[in-house]
């Protein structure tokens, strides 16, 4: 029996849940007995994920509810607002990991223990795999608020390889009494910081243009219209606009046809043109056509 859009959203967000309390617990742990900066501020990341994965849990149920009376076009942006609110975690966590860093450098030095290097090591593979299939499980479904949690995983893949480099760094300073290697492990927590950043800001900026119905890639406009060119009886096509709304897309449609066509004919035509588009692209939700009446050249004064 095929899992529903909304069931494999959920066990997505309990296995990261799940996934990032263990983490969580390893890396702040292991980072505070074995002096690590780098793995402790990669365990906070991984706390921030827990509670990220809790925010999608509590809305996938909401933003899979149908439209309704005071929800017309449906609650999908429900995920976008998710999100955002994901990428805006992200960013304080960054803010606070630097800090943190930077006031490293004034405290009195101490090698990272090998116990460290492990757990980096074991959070770098996990996260590997958790990102992998996340990402093709939000791309089948298009759910942004899967992506949302694939991405929080690659954010950790890069974070948990920075904090290993960081470790072995330090450790290898330490035992060739080379001090500027010695400081790896607080350099590297202001990289996983960096990271950490870049990601928060493209979510952010995402999840705006998307509230802000920003028109959809121009390469599927361009696969919308060919389409539509394909109906000889359209004319012309006057304009085409298309967006986001959460995991659903909306399009918009101006076209010319024949200035005798009739009503019912229009109708039929706007049928035909609007089941074709929602069959070549699933995630269209809705197609609203108005039409323009078209006169042949020999019929214009």
């Amino acid at each position: 029996m095929a899992l529903s859009r909304e069931s494999v959203a959920i066990r997505v967000a309990w296995i990261s849940v799940f996934s990032n309390i263990v983490l969580t617990v390893g890396k702040t742990l292991f980072g505070v007995l074995s002096h690590s900066e780098a793995l402790f501020a990669d365990g906070i990341h991984s706390a921030a994920d827990v509670f990220a994965s809790a925010i999608v849990l509590f809305v996938i149920r909401f933003a899979s509810q149908p439209a309704d009376d005071e929800h017309p076009y449906g609650h999908g942006k429900a995920e976008v607002v998710v999100s955002g609110l994901v990428g805006l975690i992200l960013l304080i966590v960054a803010l606070y990991i630097v800090v943190e860093s930077i006031t490293g450098f004034f405290s009195a030095f101490a090698s990272p223990g090998y116990i460290a290097l492990v757990a980096a090591l074991i959070s770098f593979f996990a996260k590997e795999i958790l990102y992998r299939t996340s990402m093709e499980t939000a791309k089948k479904y298009n759910s942004k608020a899967i992506e949302a949690v694939a991405l929080d995983h690659k954010a950790d893949i890069l974070a948990s390889f920075a904090a290993a480099l960081g470790i072995l760094l330090s450790m290898l300073g330490d035992k060739l009494e080379i001090d500027f290697l010695r400081y790896g492990d607080r350099i590297a927590s202001i990289f996983v910081a960096y990271l950490i950043y870049k990601l928060a800001k493209k979510m952010l900026i995402e999840s705006f243009n998307i509230l802000l119905d920003r028109n959809i890639a121009q390469e599927k406009i361009d696969e919308f219209t060919k389409t539509i060119r394909t109906f000889d009886e359209v004319k012309r096509i006057d304009s085409i606009r298309a967006r986001e709304h959460g995991h659903h897309v909306f399009i918009d449609l101006r076209v010319s046809i024949m200035n005798y066509r009739t009503i019912k004919q229009g109708h039929d035509l706007a049928r035909e043109i609007k089941n074709t588009l929602m069959r070549q692209d699933p995630s269209i939700q809705e197609v609203l056509i108005h039409f323009n009446p078209y006169f042949a050249p020999d019929e214009v004064e």
